[in-house]
């Protein structure tokens, strides 16, 4: 059974190394992790409020009656489908798997074959996790995945132990040719920010890394970018926005 808290699109790649990329999302519900650290002030739907990150509705058990349970990857490919030919032109749209954490699913016979489609077919497959999970590449067409890797700092208030995985960080690296690195960080956690980043890269083959202004609205991300700018010029990283942030706030489905 695959958990789906939302498919949305065609919208383009809010954040990474493919940014502004027309895509279709497919948001797994389920997260190990909480992030409360992230300050994202939510209210379940029985009324209690909590704090998590800006994804709170996939991450949230509370909020699993609004997700829907797919028994076959060929259901999703179904949903999809009715996306990515929206627009008549010979394009393949890249697939977002998106969380929550998708890693969840990672052995499970569907999600796989669900991969497999895409690949197959010629789509680019970005699978945006946490990168805190174990895992295994056993076919060739795992090889192929963007693993775009949000690994947990400090900030987000979950343990060291829990939120930073060296081996699946080296497969992943190993393994696939594009994956990076991507940290959340805000104007007043970048000295500890440095330090934590230098420790996790001194640990794994080298890769790129950027750096994005923490955030769920516009003004946050304004009042954010130019320090984790700067950081990321001081240290040979790269910048990145969270452009669906900015022109959506934290708007689901676009």
């Amino acid at each position: 059974m695959l958990e789906i808290n939302e498919i949305f699109g065609p919208t383009i790649q809010g954040e990474g190394k493919l940014v502004g990329t027309p895509s279709v999302f497919i948001r797994f519900g389920k997260c190990n992790f909480k992030c409360v650290g992230f300050n994202v002030e939510y209210e379940t739907p029985s009324g209690i409020k909590k704090c998590a990150c800006d994804t709170y509705y996939a991450v949230d058990p509370a909020f699993k009656d609004s997700w829907t349970k797919y028994k076959t990857y060929e259901d999703i490919v179904s949903e999809v489908d009715k996306l990515t030919n929206l627009y008549d032109y010979n394009y393949k749209m890249d697939i977002v798997i998106t969380g929550g954490e998708p890693l969840l699913y990672w052995n499970k016979e569907e999600f796989q074959k669900l991969l497999k489609h895409y690949i197959e077919n010629g789509h680019q497959v970005t699978i945006e996790t946490n990168a805190s999970l174990n895992l295994n590449f056993e076919y060739d067409y795992q090889k192929k995945i963007l693993f775009s890797m949000s690994v947990k700092l400090s900030n987000s208030l979950e343990p060291l132990k829990k939120r930073v995985n060296y081996e699946t960080l080296e497969k992943v690296l190993t393994n696939t040719e594009n994956s990076y690195l991507k940290f959340v960080i805000n104007k007043d956690f970048m000295q500890k920010a440095q330090e934590e980043i230098k420790i996790i890269l001194s640990n794994i083959p080298k890769c790129e890394v950027y750096l994005m202004p923490m955030g769920d609205d516009a003004q946050t991300i304004n009042e954010n970018d130019e320090a984790v700018i700067n950081m990321a010029i001081k240290n040979g990283f790269k910048y990145c926005d969270r452009l669906h942030i900015r022109v959506w706030n934290n708007k689901r489905g676009v």
